[in-house]
């Protein structure tokens, strides 16, 4: 039976993310990438790109440049409340909008140029045992990460549940032209009706935009409530393409158990519960795991203290301000305290989109206009 050091199921951002680590940890080590589709390939999603997963990716020792080459940066960010409260800002460091087929496509190119190989499979079962882990009974690895997305095969093998209504969103993403005087802006508006929930507006550069709408599954979420979101939120929108995603949102404590087999990405429940943003969580993670690999059994242990130690703090802070946002008058008075100063409104984009937290300074300014 055909034998890897390691194998990584999904080659999106997160599975590339994760050959790039392991071939950089231990340059000897074989890495094979398995996917159940052809690249370039769609992945339904905001297209956003934060420049910390840029970093990431460099760090990995991936140019940035020549990911985003041809997608001028998106300098700024403009949020409407659920009441109302308006604030655009230039942010702290630019975002890019890319379209899935065109970064993830990029970034496994990468990770095939570090030494990765790369198969088109669907896994449908994999059997741990003490010193490898069997998928599909045609070849083993001494480590297995499952880096396949939200609906994991490789979660599910583990016994690990899927997330609770009440935990997971769903989304629906289409292309559209350009709002007027958008240009260089991204846009997020949210509202009271079947809150938790926004619409999006991601300009690409190119005249086009990324428009969307999500909710919580928990809600009652169909797509007809969907299509309804987008265009209350961006009227006379009329997007084309139009695909729905779900998206399993991170509680505080990603779940990874001992042994050889590693989760990273949507796979290990890591989206930001405030924005479901993803993909610096997928790098991130993507990067710890195949970091993790190199330690063969005790895999399992090292990539769940590393994530702790790198984004625990941040997990917590999330969350709770997740659970704070259910309040629409917060979300007002954190809106209102952005407009006015530009601190808060840093706290509140590196809270959403990377590693930020909730700041003392942060609170105050909300506590003072919610009074």
């Amino acid at each position: 039976m055909e034998h890897w050091d390691v194998v990584v199921v999904g080659a999106g951002p997160a599975g590339a993310a994760a050959a790039l680590a392991a071939r950089r940890t231990a340059p000897s080590t074989r890495v094979l990438l398995l996917d159940r589709a052809d690249f370039p390939r769609d992945k339904v999603c905001g297209d956003g790109i934060a420049p910390e997963a840029l970093d990431v990716l460099q760090g990995l020792g991936v140019d940035p440049a020549t990911l985003t080459e041809g997608f001028a940066p998106v300098p700024r960010l403009r949020l409407r409340s659920p009441g109302g409260a308006a604030v655009e800002r230039p942010m702290r460091r630019p975002a890019h909008v890319v379209p899935r087929q065109v970064l993830d496509a990029r970034i496994l190119d990468a990770a095939l140029a570090g030494g990765a190989e790369l198969r088109r499979h669907q896994v449908r079962r994999l059997t741990v045992h003490a010193d490898r882990v069997e998928v599909d009974g045609a070849l083993t690895a001494g480590v297995v990460i499952g880096a396949d997305g939200a609906e994991s095969v490789v979660r599910r093998g583990l016994g690990l549940a899927p997330n609770r209504p009440d935990r997971m969103a769903v989304a629906l993403r289409g292309y559209a032209p350009e709002l007027p005087g958008q240009r260089g802006v991204q846009v997020i508006a949210t509202t009271e009706q079947r809150w938790p929930a926004y619409a999006w507006s991601f300009p690409l550069g190119d005249g086009r935009a990324n428009v969307g709408y999500g909710e919580l599954v928990s809600g009652g979420a169909t797509r007809t409530a969907l299509v309804e979101g987008l265009h209350r939120l961006l009227p006379g929108v009329e997007p084309d393409g139009l695909r729905a995603h779900r998206l399993p949102l991170s509680t505080q404590r990603p779940r990874q158990p001992d042994g050889r087999v590693l989760l990273a990405g949507d796979a290990a429940s890591l989206v930001n519960p405030l924005t479901g943003e993803g993909i610096f969580y997928a790098v991130l993670s993507g990067a710890l795991a195949g970091s993790a690999a190199a330690t063969g059994d005790r895999a399992g242990r090292d990539h769940r203290r590393a994530l702790h130690r790198r984004l625990g703090r941040h997990l917590r802070h999330s969350s709770t301000a997740s659970l704070l946002s259910r309040w629409p008058r917060i979300m007002d008075a954190a809106f209102r305290a952005a407009a006015a100063e530009q601190r808060v409104f840093d706290d509140v984009v590196d809270l959403g989109l990377a590693d930020g937290r909730l700041t003392l300074p942060t609170l105050a300014a909300a506590v003072r206009r919610l009074r």
